[in-house]
């Protein structure tokens, strides 16, 4: 049986995996003096003999884990401080499972299962994810939503955005807005909504101009604030580009030749480039605080064990944000994580973690003392186009489907 299209666009999710400890034999000397720049011991990646694969079940369409435990020949087991997931031995593919084709189980990290808990988004909210390509996030978030409120993904790449929207259209995504566009240029508001409860904030009249309730009063009051400059996301994922030396699976498709150690220098670790991504991660950072409302929180995570794109990049923003806190990371209280070196920031890594590399900070907006956003109303849109983003396409659109 063929591996379907979606599992090819990206990267092969859904492929079986394996982690030698005789990778970290064969990192490249620019490799190794990366490391050695950032101390991380190449010991780390030694010690790592294996690691699971890992699922998470759609909500509404997946059956039961035993049935899916028979399709894919091996045992489900559930990951404990993480819903809806359950790890898989390595060696499992699940590209051929009628589950996966179905569109009923993901192929997905635990670590970027982290980043979502660790925001906690809630149903009927805004909220933004600004670097959303290739979409698994995504489609984490629009379920933790309930499929209430409003989601927008943003990405720079069109060739990852339209993966992106192979994957929410494969997954049945309904709630998301997908936008192409610099996430360090983006401005615009959250989308109106259209509910059962009442179509007001859905644009186009109706319920918002004469209709009555508490949610159609609340949908009222959004749009007033979106046009007084005081709206804004209540939630925003930054999962910033980075050198990914913490993604065991990317290294090792560097290391069997997939892709060759040659690109992974070429792409992450020549100077210029390591100083562009500090940059891009503290101007990435700074953008989606900028589209955050007051009251509201951010999650900023990287899969790099380097401080220099982590800490330091939060520290950095921190002193330029007066109305910016580090927030203690509740949801993930229970997961088998350690301490960064900033307070309440935290780090995943393969032996603490049985997953790949992940840093994680969670910040909450204060008191504004001036504009949170950068669009007035319904102009947005426009200052959006003239920045260089493209037309919002709702996830569900067929047209303009990029190979």
């Amino acid at each position: 049986m063929a591996v379907d299209r979606f599992a090819a666009e990206t990267g092969g999710v859904g492929m079986a995996f394996a982690w030698r400890p005789g990778v970290a034999d064969a990192f490249p000397a620019a490799f190794l003096a990366f490391l050695e720049r950032n101390g991380v011991h190449p010991d780390n990646y030694r010690a790592v003999a294996d690691l699971p694969r890992y699922i998470r079940l759609h909500p509404r369409r997946a059956p039961s884990i035993e049935e899916i435990s028979r399709q894919l020949g091996a045992r489900c087991a559930p990951v404990e401080w993480l819903p809806g997931f359950y790890r898989l031995p390595s060696s499992v593919t699940i590209a051929r499972a009628p589950a996966y084709r179905a569109g009923a189980i993901y192929g997905i990290d635990v670590s970027s299962g982290a980043a979502v808990l660790a925001l906690g988004v809630k149903a009927g909210e805004d909220v933004l994810d600004l670097c959303c390509a290739p979409g698994a996030k995504l489609c984490a978030l629009a379920d933790a939503m309930g499929g209430e409120g409003t989601l927008t993904g943003v990405d720079v790449s069109a060739e990852r955005l339209a993966s992106c929207r192979t994957l929410c259209q494969k997954y049945g995504l309904a709630n998301a807005r997908l936008v192409l566009c610099d996430g360090r240029g983006f401005s615009l508001p959250p989308p109106r909504r259209r509910s059962a409860a009442c179509a007001a904030d859905g644009g186009g009249g109706g319920a918002e101009e004469g209709g009555g309730g508490a949610a159609c009063e609340a949908a009222r009051e959004r749009r007033g604030k979106r046009r007084r400059g005081e709206g804004g996301e209540f939630f925003v994922l930054v999962d910033a580009e980075c050198t990914h030396d913490g993604s065991i699976k990317h290294l090792a498709k560097f290391e069997q030749a997939c892709w060759g150690w040659e690109t992974f220098e070429a792409k992450f670790l020549r100077p210029e480039r390591i100083d562009e991504l500090h940059r891009l991660q503290l101007d990435l950072l700074r953008s989606g605080y900028r589209m955050l409302r007051e009251g509201g929180y951010l999650v900023y995570s990287t899969c790099s064990f380097a401080r220099a794109q982590n800490e330091d990049v939060v520290s950095a923003f921190l002193q330029t944000e007066s109305s910016a806190a580090l927030v203690p990371i509740e949801s993930l209280s229970h997961a088998p994580c350690r301490p960064g070196s900033l307070d309440h920031t935290l780090r995943f890594d393969p032996l603490t973690s049985q997953t790949s590399g992940l840093f994680v900070a969670k910040i909450r907006k204060g008191d504004n003392r001036t504009s949170a956003l950068g669009f007035h109303g319904e102009q947005s849109a426009t200052s959006a186009s003239e920045e260089g983003c493209s037309r919002s396409i709702p996830s569900s659109s067929k047209d303009d489907q990029r190979k």
